[in-house]
């Protein structure tokens, strides 16, 4: 019975959290700092639950804080928002070293064709109905910001699959 909560929980709480950081950063232009931390305690009590040697569990929290220092210092230059260098860091805790550089490929690609798609529909005019989104109106604005947390999450999900958590729950 045990087992199965932690596979259940391992199945959802990743995941789940990637969606609600997603979604807030595509309709508020922000990554609740209770996210972040959620998936930090998440993957502590899941790791441990689950039995992942605490090597490993080091070795991840070691490539956040690499993530953390580096998106941090992106940060500080103004090219990225620090939500984003936070849920970047949370997500590399998740996925660890083995997976960082396919993360941050995928993370590229996938906020190139996000950014290249805000930036040509805000050329375009909205709907009426549209423009009454105030979520939309703010995507739509050239003065806003794009909402990154958007490929942080989808890269982070994408990868998920991969990571030792999942890998050893799953029992591979």
């Amino acid at each position: 019975m045990a087992q199965q909560i932690i596979v259940a929980l391992t199945l959802v709480v990743f995941p789940a959290l990637m969606a609600y950081s997603a979604s807030s950063d595509l309709f508020t232009m922000t990554i609740p700092n209770r996210v972040c931390m959620a998936l930090v305690v998440g993957y502590f009590g899941l790791a441990l639950a689950a039995g992942l040697p605490a090597s490993a569990v080091a070795i991840n929290f070691s490539c956040a804080f690499g993530v953390l220092a580096l998106t941090f210092f992106f940060f500080s230059m103004g090219w990225i928002g620090g939500g984003d260098a936070k849920l970047a860091a949370a997500t590399a805790l998740w996925l660890g070293w083995t997976e960082l550089l396919d993360y941050g490929v995928l993370t590229s690609a996938l906020g190139g064709v996000l950014t290249l798609t805000i930036v040509v529909s805000r050329k375009m005019q909205l709907p009426q109905w549209a423009a009454r989104l105030d979520w939309v109106a703010r995507l739509h604005n050239a003065d806003s910001g794009i909402p990154y947390g958007v490929a942080l999450a989808a890269a982070g999900l994408a990868l998920y699959p991969h990571s030792q958590l999942w890998q050893l729950v799953a029992g591979r």
